[in-house]
């Protein structure tokens, strides 16, 4: 039998512990804190979107390039919304009327709620986004392969002026 060898105590009284402490923030903001979505959540015109697989919305800084001596700088000549929602296809979520209304040449004009909630987040967190004057880029008719789970792809954009916070994560 292997004999256990002891530690010697002058050794251990010379470790220290604060050299291997870790941060406050360390602890506060572990892996389990970061943000999933898999409890986020889409309305168009309040009408909860329930298979929703994955949504985005996103504003795009339109700009020029400024010449300044050897260097470009840049000047903001506007702002673009764009987005998408991917939904894991259950039925027909209204596009024909969506066409029809095209089709007749209204523009029609929406709504979208998304809502970004994770319960193991610090302070159990949430963020709620409202977008007004919403359109939709393009509409699939139909779409299918053999083999897979129906998903359709539906990029909109908005005007940025148009969206604001509802809810934000505070510290």
């Amino acid at each position: 039998m292997a004999k256990l060898k002891t530690l010697n105590p002058l050794v251990i009284a010379k470790f220290d512990i604060q050299r291997f402490a870790r941060d406050p923030e360390d602890v506060t903001y572990r892996g389990r804190r970061r943000w999933s979505g898999n409890h986020g959540m889409v309305w168009i015109n309040g009408e909860k979107i329930f298979e929703h697989k994955s949504f985005e919305a996103k504003v795009v800084i339109n700009d020029e390039d400024i010449p300044i001596g050897n260097s470009v700088d840049r000047k903001v000549v506007g702002l673009a919304g764009e987005g998408e929602i991917v939904i894991v296809n259950v039925f027909n979520r209204g596009f024909q009327e969506y066409l029809e209304e095209q089709k007749a040449g209204h523009d029609p004009r929406f709504t979208i709620v998304g809502k970004h909630e994770d319960p193991d987040m610090l302070n159990a967190g949430k963020e709620r986004i409202c977008i007004d004057n919403v359109w939709f880029e393009e509409l699939v008719l139909m779409q299918f392969e053999k083999g897979t789970v129906r998903e359709t792809t539906i990029p909109f954009g908005f005007t940025p002026e148009d969206a604001s916070y509802l809810e934000t994560v505070e510290l």
